[in-house]
């Protein structure tokens, strides 16, 4: 009977190691599958991970665009700005000179008048001398005119004569002074040529 008490220990032994064997088996199966998962979850992580930093660097280049333009545009205002500045105060100072200029014919006519009485004749002259200080302080300049070549673009011709002491095509005579501020011309000389 001994015997037969074994027998069931075998058989609950070698159920216990085709049990065991079953087990490995099934897990070497499913190990592989587990791995195929596992590369396929890493490749799926991988290509999420690289269409977000596509995405990225597309949001990036994109605002990296807006801000160039706008620096631009900002530049480009900046300097349209800063010009339309400059051309307003030019042409500010022009017509404020351009109005001073019929008062300074007037008193420069008024000092090559006769006067017999010479405190009023030097008061005159320290006005006159003052007058030239704010012109030359304004950047405003004489444009010069008698004995040059004539120049149709700072001098108004109104009379050709024969028989002067000057060469053709020079300015013999000046009728009224020309004037620039800087290198805008507020008014043309007022010429003869010689012919």
């Amino acid at each position: 009977m001994e015997e037969n008490k074994n027998i069931p220990e075998e058989l609950e032994e070698a159920e216990e190691a085709e049990e065991t064997e079953a087990a490995s088996e099934a897990a070497e199966d499913t190990a592989p599958e587990t791995e195929n998962d596992d590369e396929d979850d890493a490749a799926s992580e991988y290509n999420d991970t690289a269409a977000q930093y596509a995405d990225i660097e597309e949001k990036l280049a994109e605002a990296n665009d807006k801000y160039v333009r706008l620096f631009a545009e900002y530049d480009n205002y900046r300097k349209r700005t800063a010009k339309e500045k400059t051309e307003t105060y030019q042409n500010a100072s022009v017509q404020c000179i351009e109005k001073l200029l019929t008062v300074i014919d007037s008193f420069e006519r008024s000092l090559e008048a006769e006067c017999s009485d010479e405190n009023y004749k030097n008061g005159m002259q320290l006005i006159w001398g003052q007058l030239q200080n704010f012109m030359t302080q304004m950047n405003v300049t004489e444009i010069e005119a008698l004995g040059a070549e004539f120049d149709p673009n700072v001098h108004n011709a109104i009379q050709q004569q024969d028989g002067t002491d000057y060469a053709s095509n020079h300015v013999c005579a000046v009728f009224q002074k020309g004037y620039m501020l800087g290198d805008k011309l507020i008014r043309p000389a007022m010429v003869a040529v010689a012919v």
